[in-house]
């Protein structure tokens, strides 16, 4: 194997274990030669993992590929710790050849350690000695000689030269624990390096298992343990709405919902306040967590009206809190506050609520907060936990570095942070919609009859971050409440419905039997009034406005022969968007329908018999029918379910806000089919 491929079997089999390190965070590197191609001589070169990229999902593409001997000569340039950020413009002029991933800002300390191979890990084992408050005694005591003590230090150009420093003064070491921060071990080879990785993480694992304190959170308090799993997910769904607005002051946030035993232990303990107000201390745990979560400082019998009010009193008091954290550390040239809403809320006997841009992003704050809890168990099972300063927080979260990196990502899509449901979605017009509005950006959640093939069809738009699968019989009052709290359970609220499960059994007048009737307007009428009023509720919860749209035809507004069941629930949905959309606009909810026509390739409704019947109907063949209908309009050209899916994207996006109550035709045309 070369040297890069010995780095990222290294770095992937590292980063697949969460003991190792948590989700992008932490580097490897490693030292070699190669040939340069403007000279064809062998030149020293360090390859390290780059910016914003995952250990476990590395690839050669996600290495930055350095000189080593200019990175080193950085080291006559460098002006000190007042001057750091202009250490990381530098090393773009280290660079050796074309592409590769952006150099992050722990090169330094990669390519300054006299070591061919080394690894910078987070482990919650290692971050809860570097917590402690007698770090470096806990140090010594658990690794002798072996590790050394790094005091805290940003990362950055001068912690590279610190840890360098430690090296060279300690020959029989074999990495150190960074104070407040991480470790860092490096090996003469790969193996040895990782070795030495492992063996740091699992002896102070097990030093923390055998020494430390047995009940580390202090005792369970009395009214704050866990509820039963069907009490407490009811009450999470209850809670997740108003949580989402309330975290979604400054902007629409994505959420992600645990109820994991470390969180709820956590929360049912004595010491939890009072650690939960000490925040993280990794950076990359409270860049990903904000500075500290918001705790619900009620029992867990709390009733939910009860929880909603004490939670808008906590709101309002983190922000003021936040912005005093902001107003104290700020400086003339600090980047402009980011938003003072919290990313993690932790509700005792419920679970945590973890916030982000996009589901990603919100489940990784999750994770990452987990990994705290973990970190403050084991510093508190040996000592004090004692996170850095509230000051260096600031530094880390300001930077100036940090601020660039947020500058750099691409603009968000039209639907980033929205959430979808979409009822019938498993096939045609409903699963076009979902890939549309999950190409645009939003969390889809596939509502169908059919579970197997709504997990099909969710599985295609991308993983559980993207969109999920659920079974729902819109007819069923009991069913629908469970669609809206899967939704809110798996992405932290609602924002979108599209009302499209349907069926249709064309018959005429004579020979429509009640059941025909009933079971078109139960699915049809009462199902887009079952799942509307279910959502209604979570939107007005959540106060963010929101839309519902109704995918209705144009037979509710064209009365055509031999369709009375059918066309008739289309016209009972139609004139719900325009009684919804009276009712519901005084809470920013916006109502339309879209009436399509003629859509029979990829339809599900044509290819359950409507199609055949159709056919027989006008006397063609069935695969020509879609064109017989294009031909019958103005335009001539064929109705596709992607047509439908345009329609909601543009209904739904920035550029109707003001409008509701409307109907669009997606028909190709047909007069006896315009709305007057």
């Amino acid at each position: 194997m070369t040297v890069v491929d010995e780095l990222i079997a290294r770095s992937n089999r590292l980063g697949a274990d969460p003991r190792n390190t948590n989700y992008a965070g932490g580097n490897t590197s490693a030292k070699g030669a190669s040939p340069d191609p403007a000279t064809g001589r062998p030149v020293d070169l360090v390859w390290v993992k780059g910016s914003g990229g995952d250990l476990g999902t590395l690839t050669e593409r996600g290495l930055a590929v350095l000189r080593l001997d200019r990175v080193r000569a950085l080291v006559d340039v460098y002006r000190g710790p007042d001057h750091e950020d202009d250490m990381v413009a530098a090393f773009d002029y280290c660079l050796h050849g074309r592409g590769g991933a952006a150099p992050s800002i722990d090169t330094a300390m990669h390519a300054l350690v006299d070591a061919p191979h080394v690894d910078h890990l987070h482990p919650d084992s290692g971050i809860a000695i570097a917590t402690a408050a007698d770090g470096p005694e806990l140090t010594a005591r658990i690794f002798g000689d072996r590790v050394a003590w790094v005091p805290w230090r940003r990362p950055g150009f001068q912690l590279g030269l610190d840890v360098a420093a430690i090296k060279a003064a300690h020959p029989s070491a074999i990495g150190c624990i960074l104070g407040g921060h991480g470790i860092t071990a490096w090996g003469e080879s790969s193996e040895e390096c990782e070795r030495n990785s492992r063996w740091i993480i699992q002896t102070a694992a097990t030093y923390i298992d055998r020494h430390g304190a047995a009940e580390p959170f202090g005792a369970a308090r009395p009214g704050f343990a866990a509820l039963p799993e069907p009490e407490r997910r009811a009450k999470a769904a209850a809670l997740a709405p108003v949580i989402r607005g309330l975290v979604s002051t400054d902007r629409a946030m994505v959420g992600h919902f645990t109820d994991s035993d470390v969180v709820l232990e956590f929360l049912a303990a004595e010491k939890a306040p009072a650690l939960a107000a000490l925040g993280t201390s990794c950076p990359d745990h409270f860049l990903r967590t904000k500075v500290k979560p918001l705790l619900l400082d009620l029992p867990a019998g709390a009733s939910v009206p009860a929880s909603v009010a004490r939670l808008h009193e906590l709101h309002e008091a983190y922000r003021d809190d936040y912005r005093a954290y902001y107003d104290a550390h700020a400086t003339a040239d600090s980047p402009a506050m980011r938003g003072a809403d919290p990313l993690v809320v932790l509700v005792p006997g419920v679970g945590m609520f973890s916030y982000g841009a996009n589901k990603q992003t919100a489940r990784v704050a999750g994770e990452f907060y987990v990994n705290a809890i973990n970190v403050m168990r084991g510093a508190e099972a040996l000592s004090t936990y004692q996170p850095i300063s509230d000051a260096e927080k600031f530094r880390i979260e300001y930077w100036s570095l940090e601020e660039a990196k947020l500058q750099r990502m691409p603009p968000p899509k039209t639907h980033q942070g929205r959430i979808a449901l979409v009822t019938g979605a498993a096939s045609g017009i409903g699963k076009a919609v979902a890939t549309r509005l999950a190409a645009e950006g939003a969390c889809v959640v596939v509502a169908d009859l059919d579970l197997a093939a709504a997990q099909a069809a969710a599985a295609e738009l991308g993983g559980a971050d993207v969109a999920i699968g659920i079974a729902a019989d819109v007819s069923d009052a009991a069913a629908v409440a469970a669609a809206i709290e899967a939704t809110v359970l798996a992405f932290g609220g609602l924002d979108l419905v599209v009302n499209n499960a349907g069926l249709s059994l064309a018959k005429p007048l004579l020979e429509t039997t009640e059941q025909d009737w009933d079971r078109q307007h139960d699915v049809m009428a009462k199902g887009s009034f079952l799942v509307s009023r279910a959502a209604a509720r979570v939107l007005i919860d959540q106060g963010m406005g929101g839309d519902i749209v109704y995918i209705s035809s144009k037979n509710s507004v064209f009365a055509g022969a031999n369709n009375i069941a059918y066309s008739a629930t289309k016209a009972d949905q139609a004139h719900q968007v325009r009684l919804l959309a009276v009712e519901l606009g005084a809470h920013g909810i916006r109502v339309n329908g879209i009436n399509p026509d003629g859509v029979v390739r990829g339809s599900g409704i044509f290819a359950s018999g409507w199609g055949a019947d159709r056919a027989a109907t006008y006397g063609v063949k069935e695969e020509e029918l879609g064109q017989f209908y294009a031909n019958r309009t103005i335009l001539r050209r064929e109705v596709l379910p992607q047509h439908v899916a345009d329609a909601v994207f543009v209904l739904t996006g920035p550029e109707l806000s003001r409008t509701t109550g409307l109907h669009i035709p997606v028909d190709s045309g047909v007069a006896a089919a315009f709305l007057r």
